[in-house]
């Protein structure tokens, strides 16, 4: 979830780290990334969020997911970013119907 803008070996290309949070999208998902940083004067920390769309070939990342993202060139009008592998899955938590205890 923390934003890393490392440059990734020799190919110069940035690296962000990131939650899904929507996958909708046919081979694409959009990515959060928080990034903490202490404010220059108050010395608070605070947290600046920014969302990526990512191309996601294989549709394999769900919404949750921490991915690492790859800058690549341009692939539409949002899309600047390649999905380069899963991070951490997220635990699915089947949806429980609400039962009324009327009794």
């Amino acid at each position: 979830m923390a934003e890393s803008t490392e440059q990734a070996g020799r190919s110069g290309r940035k690296v962000v780290v990131g939650e899904v949070v929507s996958n909708r999208m046919h081979k694409t998902i959009v990515v959060e990334a928080i990034r903490k940083k202490s404010h220059p004067l108050y010395g608070r920390v605070v947290s600046q969020k920014k969302k990526f769309y990512a191309h996601d070939e294989k549709n394999e990342a769900h919404v949750g997911d921490v991915v690492r993202l790859e800058e690549t060139r341009p692939l539409s009008k949002l899309k600047r970013w390649r999905l380069k592998e899963v991070v951490r899955k997220t635990a699915l938590v089947p949806e429980v119907a609400a039962v009324d205890v009327a009794s």
